[in-house]
């Protein structure tokens, strides 16, 4: 039986989490534009910029983006390896190559305080491999809205903008705040926002609510908010960060109740098809969001067929 972090036992659905990796390690999670196989002689005359990568940074290997980039790999024919790390390992890594001016190309996304911070640019995807813009939705177990109404009524109000999450983010990676004080935060400045989420909403005595989340800083962005806010109307919010697979297995099963963090319709489009019978989509709570391969700015190559190895 597996046990997340000592917190908390899941059941026997850990099988099904086995199979939607695996699933996902197929390659199941296929952003649009991924039926193309190979590129096109324009494509496979680029000749190369100056300079070089000694891999691509990626984050976590279960990760939608991580798929998509092994895909990117072979449909470009690039000779470059996709190494896996985290999404802090990832941000330390492009910190340390801008410090020192140096070539380097991770798995990228926004929101994210990255493109705050520094001069980045999406290296252009002329076979669509990545997809189009992506939207961030809200999905809950079935029979959250007859358990749980007040619950539900909060989740489904909650929406926000690119610029709201990267302000969180900002505040938790530059100005030191802890994810608690940079979402605390964000509600004070953002009262109206808040307030048109939580109207109308009977509040509760303690009730308990589990959050599911992958740990990129986006989500621990929107997952501390939406925390704070179900605890102003009454709730004990427990928030357990896990990988994708699990996040999907946990609220389809019931084991946990909700997620604010699923990226559709690309990047985790596997999990969602293996599990959305069993899930109620709420619809987006942030539109705009997009993935691919970052750069600084200073690297001279503009797209993805550009891409060599040192």
């Amino acid at each position: 039986m597996f046990v997340w972090q000592g917190k908390r036992r899941w059941g026997w659905w850990v099988v099904l989490i086995s199979m939607a990796v695996i699933a996902a390690g197929c390659g199941a999670e296929e952003a649009p534009g991924t039926e193309e196989t190979g590129v096109d002689s324009e494509t496979e005359a680029a000749e190369p910029a100056a300079g070089g990568f000694d891999h691509i940074t990626g984050i976590d290997a279960g990760a939608g983006i991580m798929q998509a980039t092994e895909e990117a790999i072979e449909a470009y024919g690039l000779d470059i390896e996709l190494v896996p790390s985290s999404s802090a390992a990832m941000t330390a890594a492009l910190a340390s190559a801008i410090e020192n001016e140096e070539w380097i190309v991770v798995t990228g996304w926004t929101p994210h305080w990255k493109f705050a911070a520094y001069d980045l640019k999406y290296l252009d995807d002329p076979l669509g491999i990545y997809g189009e813009e992506e939207s961030i939705h809200t999905l809950v177990r079935q029979g959250l809205e007859e358990d749980h109404p007040s619950a539900y009524q909060v989740l489904d109000n909650f929406y926000w903008t690119p610029d709201d999450m990267n302000q969180v983010m900002v505040d938790m990676a530059q100005h030191g705040l802890s994810e608690t004080e940079a979402a605390r935060q964000w509600i004070e400045a953002n009262r109206e926002v808040v307030d048109s989420w939580i109207e109308g909403v009977e509040p509760v005595d303690g009730d308990r609510i589990e959050l599911v989340y992958v740990t990129w800083d986006s989500e621990i962005a929107s997952n501390n908010v939406i925390a704070l806010v179900l605890e102003e109307i009454g709730y004990e919010v427990e928030l357990t960060p896990v990988e994708a697979g699990v996040m999907f297995a946990g609220v389809a099963s019931g084991e946990a109740d909700a997620m604010v963090a699923a990226w559709l319709p690309g990047t985790h489009a596997a999990y969602y098809e293996d599990f959305k019978d069993d899930l109620v989509d709420l619809g987006p709570n942030l539109d705009g969001a997009k993935i691919g391969l970052v750069v600084p700015t200073y690297v001279d190559i503009d797209s993805i067929e550009e891409i060599r190895p040192r």
